[in-house]
């Protein structure tokens, strides 16, 4: 147990190592490489072989959920036909370690022909790849984790934090926002948690005025299905909230109320831009379960708990 927990602390100290030598090692090639991105009409063909394009396609999908259109191009797919997929619009970054990788001469010569920028991204600044550039990303020297050397483990590594330090640094230039993430991410977990309040709610609202007498807003909540009713006063504003609650406490004479004698004043409220996360988090705090959606004081929606856990938040 011990032997495999030390390999274990060793391989992950060799990569943070190599990490921090990567680090210090970005120059002026990095900013190319980002002016480069950024003046593209088209994507960035990112491509690379065996664990390289392992690497590729992570950074593509990156790229891509993060504001920056990108696609993975296998080499020697594009070699039989999936060279038309790059065009004179793209931008290309290659990934290989040794920068001599045969399957990938088709896709490079390709670039070189039509006058594609091509960003290289290898460990041998000599190699063909990086000579061939017209941006060259040299991976500091560094030994593999594996200690023989001949497994691509810290050189996969420090390949996959370049791709995302260029994501990132794009995303921050293009002041890629929360709202955009969850344009890309629709589905599950993450997409739900970015969701708006908006997104989930439901406008066919439970609402009744002031003076409506409680017959009719028993029918009300009863028809709706939240088990509550919101209150709105001569102007359309949310003035106040029936719940189950407040008719346990007015059941001497309920039916002879009016809602606004029976319902609770300024109750909790969510804006319909707001994250439907933040709604959730208020419901589970206040062991409620329904928060009106409110915009300039009038109610735009309602939102159930049970919407958020359809929605996957949970």
């Amino acid at each position: 147990m011990t032997a495999y927990l030390d390999t274990a602390a060793r391989v992950i100290r060799t990569e943070a190592q190599a990490l921090e030598l990567l680090a210090s090692s970005l120059g002026p090639e990095f900013q190319q490489a980002i002016d480069l991105i950024l003046d593209t009409k088209g994507r960035v063909i990112v491509s690379g072989m065996g664990k390289s394009g392992h690497i590729a396609r992570k950074i593509a999908a990156t790229l891509a959920s993060t504001g920056t259109p990108a696609q993975f191009v296998h080499p020697a797919e594009a070699s039989h036909g999936d060279l038309g997929m790059v065009t004179r619009a793209d931008v290309a970054l290659v990934l290989s370690n040794s920068g001599e990788t045969p399957e990938l001469a088709d896709l490079v010569a390709h670039t070189r022909r039509f006058e594609i920028p091509l960003i290289g991204v290898a460990s041998r600044p000599e190699s063909t790849l990086l000579r061939q550039a017209d941006v060259a990303l040299v991976l500091p020297a560094a030994e593999e984790a594996c200690g023989s050397g001949i497994v691509p483990t810290t050189s996969t590594t420090m390949t996959l934090a370049l791709g995302d330090a260029l994501a990132v640094a794009l995303m921050e230039h293009r002041r890629f926002t929360a709202e955009h993430f969850r344009t890309f991410h629709p589905g599950g977990k993450l997409g739900a948690r970015l969701s708006k309040v908006g997104d989930l709610m439901h406008e066919d609202m439970p609402l009744v005025g002031e003076d409506t007498p409680m017959t009719e807003a028993l029918l009300v909540i009863s028809q709706k299905g939240y088990g509550v009713t919101g209150v709105t006063d001569g102007d359309g504003h949310l003035s106040g909230i029936i719940t189950d609650g407040d008719l346990r406490r007015h059941m001497d004479g309920l039916l002879e109320r009016s809602a606004a004698e029976v319902m609770t004043r300024a109750p909790r409220v969510i804006e319909p831009e707001a994250l439907a996360e933040a709604a959730l988090a208020e419901m589970q705090s206040r062991k409620i379960t329904c928060l009106f959606a409110v915009e300039d004081g009038a109610p735009r929606g309602i939102l159930h708990i049970h919407d958020c856990l359809r929605a996957g938040m949970v």
